[in-house]
């Protein structure tokens, strides 16, 4: 693993375990108005830098999706194209919407 990278992620676990130490110290509610004021403002700025660094990381990760052609292909995680493979294109309930003995739209019944 390249340099920044190890630095990178180093930096994100010890933010991510003073953000624990900090929700703690609030949680445990024995600090003065002003400490807890400054453990909060201490939070959010710990809880923006890793969420920039997870954002960073997510849009490095690719997944391996089949194509038409039954190819696998590199796509981005969390591209909006994904998604739409995902979800049936048709408005027809589930099937666990049906109950035991109901019928289809074609006339089946259901079991």
């Amino acid at each position: 693993m390249p340099k920044a990278k190890k630095e990178a992620a180093a930096n994100f676990e010890k933010d991510l375990e003073a953000l624990e130490k900090v929700v703690g110290a609030l949680e445990e509610g024995g600090l003065s108005l002003d400490e807890s004021l400054k453990q909060f403002e201490e939070g959010i700025a710990l809880s923006r830098r890793c969420e920039q660094a997870l954002s960073a990381a997510e849009k490095k990760i690719q997944i391996l999706m089949k194509n038409a052609d039954g190819e696998l292909e590199a796509k981005n995680f969390g591209d909006e194209d994904d998604e739409d493979d995902a979800t049936p294109d048709n408005d027809e309930p589930p099937a666990e919407a049906y109950e035991d003995g109901e019928e289809d739209e074609d006339g089946e019944l259901l079991f």
